[in-house]
């Protein structure tokens, strides 16, 4: 490098050649004179050329690129030089005396590979410009500096595997900094550093392949770029390519096995999945998708095969029903195939393989079978109770065939109307059915095996019910009409209709006529129109509200159907006041039947001596629910304490509501004669016990009175476990805690063997002194005061 340097720079230290010229100016003569200035065209004293210098100068001196010089230069300093211009003062220097120019910075030929400058030659004294100004170049002259480079690197590129020799991978191409058109420098040249065998590179950097996917997928290369033709001492720059193999459908699909064994319930429903197989292939992507299909064997016709989602697997499907008693297993026979094939690689086929899958059906333990998925029945309404309607049939459907038993769903027939023999399956009726009623009874039969309750299947059965002409017609809507005052005979007042709850096959055609004993009657007739209608029409005219003014008329009606139902309906037909239109004004109520001997006079004093009589009925009652209470026969005994009604025993005297006590002095109005209300207070709660009768009491009011009657219905309830405790003809809803003198009741004192003992009352003063007197110890000798 260094020798071809120094055989250069003569070349480009070459000096410029100077040239002499006249110079600008006026002569002595001309001055003495004074005649005038002639002008002279200016003659250039120097010329020179472009300057070369090489780029990238590492000396510690400034680089001497070449020298101005005037033939006017004496050599004496009188004339100084000016450069200016690309990089004049920064990058180029010039001696002013002399005329020198150096580098004063390095220079780079591919930051710029030239420089345009201007030089001048001036007076040092004056100033003025001795030589016109003039422009030279200076010349960067290239030396390889710069490497090739891969701009765009690593690159990623590729190709289908099993491509052919020479086939083009990716085309690269490094840029070089340095001068093509100067030497070598940016001559490239291509080789490979990495990735032989496999690949190679030619002057168009062309990389060639043929290779497996299926053995190596990813290959990294590495390409390297030489400048100076490759020569020694060239730059060089390298790059790496990664080169992937893409797939193309060069291997057929196989089999990982050649018999597959599966098994499936017989109890699973169509569509289920029974397994999967797979053809496994090499290829990836679309060139190892696969359709199966089932090409022969004695299960083609039960089973289904289809694809996954990924379109790699065989899904085997049930396709109908399975059975282990009559089929125990099914053999297919499979293909599978690729379903995008490349003709390139037709060669290395066939692309499809097939293998044998052997289905086994296992035996399940089912429940019973009815010979028919539904039952339908038609039945006459009036058929019999217990008649066979239609027998069921189910059985086990297993090898074991166990017996079967027959039900009803409850849900089914709420109304209970049908029943089933248990083990034979005879379905009958229990009640009557009533078309009109109800129409269809849809039931559930549940067949149940013996041996196993949990299986159970069911049945349904359809009750169509027929009709039977079992109801008479009758008249629609309404059964009265009115006949105007004014009609004249024939007029119609009424069409009739009627309706039938019977739904005969050929339609309802119904019969109408008038009743034996109003066949004849003066004032109206009828007209059986024979459309299902009739007409009520007027025998006469000359109405009058001074006789009769309700009418009725029976009609009967029939129907057309064996046997033939008949019904009577009755017509109630009234006098109306009507207008010239026939337009209702008003009707007159039914008059009383009156005898013809009585007068209307007669019959108002009939009525107000009614009217009298039950005024004085009713004084009567009044008088006697306000008759005077019997007076008490001992004044001194006649004590006047209340016996309140409690509702809890709480309050004692604070107790306000009274009691009417004379039911208490005299026993006797207490039971009246039979028909006679009691008038004393009843028990909020009905006892369950029994009454006795009770009997009079003798010994007429006091003291003995009371006390035996009291006495009366203490032993009743001490009788009666069941009653409540009406100890003083008192309800007590319950037994408080707020008295002193805790309970009185009676309650389960029947039950004890011990006499009760009220003694403790003396102990509680004047107040219940009366009390104590009335619970004294019943003597049992004596006969009972009823």
């Amino acid at each position: 490098c260094n020798s071809f340097t120094s055989t250069l720079l003569p070349v480009a230290l070459c000096v410029l050649t100077l040239m002499p010229h006249s110079l600008l100016g006026k002569s002595s003569k001309e001055d003495n004179t004074g005649s005038s200035a002639l002008l002279h065209r200016i003659k250039r004293g120097w010329v020179w050329n472009q300057f070369f210098v090489l780029e990238e100068y590492t000396g510690l001196e400034p680089l001497y690129i070449g020298k101005l010089h005037s033939d006017m230069d004496k050599g004496d300093g009188s004339i100084k030089y000016i450069l200016t211009g690309e990089g004049a003062g920064t990058t180029f220097t010039i001696d002013d005396s002399t005329g020198d120019i150096h580098a004063i910075q390095r220079l780079d030929r591919e930051v710029k590979a030239q420089y345009v400058l201007r030089a001048q030659a001036r007076n040092r004294l004056t100033d003025r410009p001795l030589e016109p100004e003039s422009e030279f170049i200076v010349k960067i002259q290239d030396i390889n500096d710069n490497e090739p480079r891969f701009l765009d690197g690593p690159y990623q590129a590729t190709v289908p595997e099993m491509s052919k020799i020479g086939t083009s991978v990716i085309q690269l191409t490094a840029t070089d900094a340095d001068d093509p058109t100067y030497g070598n420098s940016a001559r490239v040249v291509y080789s490979i550093l990495e990735g032989q065998p496999y690949f190679s590179v030619d002057a168009k950097t062309g990389t060639t392949a043929y290779m497996d996917r299926e053995t190596r997928e990813n290959y990294t290369v590495v390409i390297q770029a030489k400048d100076m033709g490759g020569q020694l001492g060239g730059l060089a720059g390298t790059t790496t390519v990664n080169i992937t193999l893409s797939d193309v459908n060069d291997n057929p699909p196989m089999f990982d096995q050649r018999l597959y064994q599966m098994s499936v319930p017989e109890s699973v429903p169509v569509g289920s999945v029974v397994g999967r197989i797979w053809a496994k292939d090499r290829d990836t992507g679309v060139n190892a998708e696969m359709k199966y299909s089932i090409i022969d064997g004695d299960g083609r016709d039960t089973f289904d095969i289809s694809t996954d989602p990924t379109n790699l697997f065989g899904i085997i499907t049930v396709k109908k029903p399975l059975n282990f008693e009559n089929k125990p297993s099914y053999t297919l026979k499979v293909e599978g195939a690729n379903t995008h094939l490349d003709l390139a690689f037709h060669h290395r086929g066939p692309f499809k393989d097939v293998t044998i899958v052997h289905v086994s059906v296992e035996d399940v333990d089912e429940p019973p079978v009815f010979d028919l998925p539904a039952y339908y029945i038609e039945l006459p309404e009036d058929t019999e109770i217990g008649t066979v309607m239609k027998t069921v049939s189910a059985r086990d459907p297993d090898a074991a065939n166990h017996t079967v038993r027959y039900s009803i769903e409850r849900s089914s027939d709420p109304e209970k109307y049908f029943y089933i023999e248990i083990t034979s399956g005879s379905l009958m009726t229990v009640r009557l059915l009533d078309r009109e009623e109800v129409g269809w009874h849809n039931i559930t039969v549940l067949a149940m095996e013996m041996n196993n309750p949990t299986q159970i299947s069911s049945v349904s059965v359809a009750v169509k019910v027929l009709d039977v002409n079992d109801n008479p017609p009758s008249l629609t809507d309404y059964l009265e009409a009115y006949v105007c005052d004014n009609a004249k005979a024939g007029q119609l007042i009424q069409t009739v209709t009627a309706v039938d709850p019977d739904e005969p096959l050929g339609g309802q055609h119904f019969y109408y006529s008038l009743a034996p004993e109003a066949a004849n009657n003066p004032n109206f007739t009828l007209r059986d129109n024979q459309d299902n209608t009739a007409w009520i029409l007027t025998r006469r005219g000359g109405w009058s509200h001074q006789g009769q003014t309700v009418f009725y008329l029976p009609i009967i009606i029939s129907d057309s159907e064996q046997p033939v139902q008949t019904s009577t309906s009755t017509l109630t037909i009234r006098l109306c006041s009507c207008d010239q239109g026939g337009n209702v004004m008003s009707c007159n109520a039914e008059a009383y039947s009156l005898p013809t001997s009585l007068s209307r006079g007669a019959l108002i004093a009939i009525l107000a001596c009614i009217f009298v009589l039950l005024v004085m009925i009713l004084l009567m009652l009044s008088l006697r629910s306000h008759h005077k209470k019997p007076y008490l026969c001992d004044e001194e005994e006649n004590v006047h304490e209340n016996i309140v009604r409690y509702d809890d025993e709480g309050g004692g005297e604070e107790d306000t509501e009274a009691f009417d006590i004379a039911a208490m002095w005299n026993p006797r109005e207490a039971h009246p004669n039979l028909g006679k209300m009691r008038q004393d207070m009843l028990p909020e709660i009905e006892s369950l016990s029994r009454y006795i009768p009770q009997a009079c009491v003798m010994g007429g009011g006091g003291d003995g009175g009371v006390h035996g009657y009291v006495l009366a219905k203490l032993l009743e309830a001490d009788m009666d476990p069941c009653a409540p405790p009406y100890d003083s003809l008192q309800t007590y809803a319950y037994e408080g805690e707020g008295s002193v003198a805790e309970s009185l009741s009676s309650l389960q004192s029947g039950t004890s063997n011990t006499d009760h003992e009220y003694d403790y009352l003396n102990e509680w003063g004047p107040r219940f002194k009366k009390l104590a007197e009335m619970y004294g110890v019943l003597d049992t000798n004596s006969p009972p005061p009823w």
